[in-house]
């Protein structure tokens, strides 16, 4: 599997919702999916396929294979913390936030990669930071320049069809499911959610999570 995938987007100064991006994570995938697939071959040679392996569609296409599943996108939410990362192939969540501590303290956390970017380029400021956290977006702030708007999406920016692109586009090559979740805002119907359902079944994606702004308590 994979995680840090919106943190190379960043890096990369590629915004997740573009067709650059959806581009990106599926030649990536291809890449890690045929490396794995090489080398579960090999292993397969050396130690054996697995059991009904002359039985499956895998016999079609390789020689051997140890393994009966390589590749999967699991949610890694713990250890892309422990990691210091995003997790899965998940847009980051905020660029700015204020976490509360045991003792009612307030900490203003700050994407890394956002504060590296905001002090290089002189728009660095504490109170625009805390402003970020309030607003929930850098999208529409006048005090950080466009093109870096742009490439910080939040999970709440993107339309939920880019979501989707972006877990099909994974799915192509991966063997078991892909972990992602749909972010919706709270006005969000019915109708919306069925047609993510609907496009992410015809885009042949395995599953689909999706989640509406303020319909779990805290």
């Amino acid at each position: 599997g994979v995680m840090g995938f919106a943190d190379m987007l960043l890096r990369m100064n590629i915004p997740y919702d573009s067709d650059e991006a959806v581009d990106v994570g599926r030649h990536l995938m291809e890449f890690i999916n045929l490396e794995g697939h090489a080398y579960s071959e090999f292993l397969g040679r050396e130690r054996g396929s697995f059991p009904n392996f002359s039985r499956s569609t895998l016999a079609r296409r390789y020689s051997a294979m140890r393994n009966a599943t390589v590749t999967t996108v699991a949610p890694t939410g713990t250890i892309s913390i422990i990691g210091g990362c995003s997790s899965g192939i998940e847009p980051i969540f905020a660029v700015s936030y204020v976490r509360n501590v045991l003792d009612g303290t307030e900490m203003l956390e700050v994407n890394p990669i956002f504060e590296e970017v905001a002090k290089q380029r002189g728009f660095y400021d504490e109170q625009l930071m805390k402003d970020i956290a309030h607003r929930g977006t850098v999208r529409g702030l006048a005090a950080v320049p466009e093109d870096v708007q742009g490439v910080f999406a939040t999970a709440h920016d993107i339309a939920p069809e880019w979501h989707i692109r972006m877990q099909a586009a994974f799915q192509e090559n991966v063997d078991n499911a892909v972990s992602k979740t749909v972010n919706f805002p709270r006005g969000a119907s019915p109708k919306d959610v069925e047609e993510v359902y609907l496009m992410a079944y015809k885009t042949g994606c395995k599953g689909v999570t999706v989640y509406r702004d303020g319909s779990r308590a805290g």
